[in-house]
């Protein structure tokens, strides 16, 4: 399993195109692969990515079974000439999870939920206010082997007394619709994205969602859950 990350540059017309279409974005991410490579394995991982944006800077990251070959990336929305990608094993990091480790993390997702309808169909919709995709998170962690770290915090009560509460180690920002072409069609993505400080409950399950993403959309740019130790410098962007 690798995590790669590959700088994009965002003068370049290929990298205005790519940035602007999940779909297309999509498909040049899987085009780094050899058509004989194992893009989903049950065992390891799928392929999953991720653009991150901080100030000026823009990167790619993206999880794999196997190592890819950006270079015809690198040609549309990078720097040729001045630098291309780097790859790490992200392996050596997961063997060494244990319940109760701590990590930093960055998630972009499209948390979402199911309907009952009239009909008796279930639609599926978006999470709209920031707690709501907060609680979706949440929910998946108890599933996926997470919690959110939170830490005692004093504030003042109404009458002005003070009061101890547990305060989320969390941020939900970029919270937008994304829209764009797929086929005839438009595709409508809400997406949003999640930082902070989590705690292992359940290794092999963090393991898997660290390999596997998080929530729907994964072939869009949403799911992959990146993480760091907390005492170190993140390995992501954010």
């Amino acid at each position: 399993m690798y995590l790669t990350r590959m700088p994009i540059n965002k003068a370049r017309r290929g990298a205005a195109r790519l940035l602007a279409s999940p779909q297309l974005m999509h498909a040049a991410v899987l085009s780094s692969f050899p058509p004989d490579a194992v893009l989903e394995d049950a065992s390891r991982a799928r392929v999953l990515w991720r653009v991150d944006e901080t100030g000026p800077h823009v990167h790619l990251y993206v999880v794999s079974p196997e190592k890819p070959d950006l270079t015809a990336l690198v040609e549309q929305a990078g720097w040729p000439l001045a630098s291309s990608w780097e790859t790490k094993d992200y392996r050596p990091l997961i063997d060494r999870i244990h319940k109760g480790d701590e990590f930093r993390f960055s998630l972009v997702a499209n948390p979402v939920h199911d309907v009952r309808q009239a009909s008796g169909k279930s639609k599926r919709l978006p999470h709209v206010t920031a707690a709501q995709q907060e609680d979706w998170l949440r929910g998946k962690g108890k599933r996926l082997g997470f919690e959110i770290v939170t830490i005692p915090l004093e504030q003042a009560t109404a009458d002005g007394e003070p009061t101890v509460v547990d305060a989320p180690q969390i941020a939900v920002s970029d919270r937008r619709d994304r829209r764009f072409r797929r086929g005839e069609g438009t595709v409508t993505l809400r997406t949003a994205r999640f930082d902070g400080i989590l705690r292992v409950t359940d290794a092999e399950a963090f393991r898997i969602a660290l390999g596997h993403g998080v929530g729907p959309a994964k072939g869009y740019g949403c799911g992959l859950l990146t993480v760091s130790r907390p005492s170190a410098r993140p390995v992501q962007a954010g």
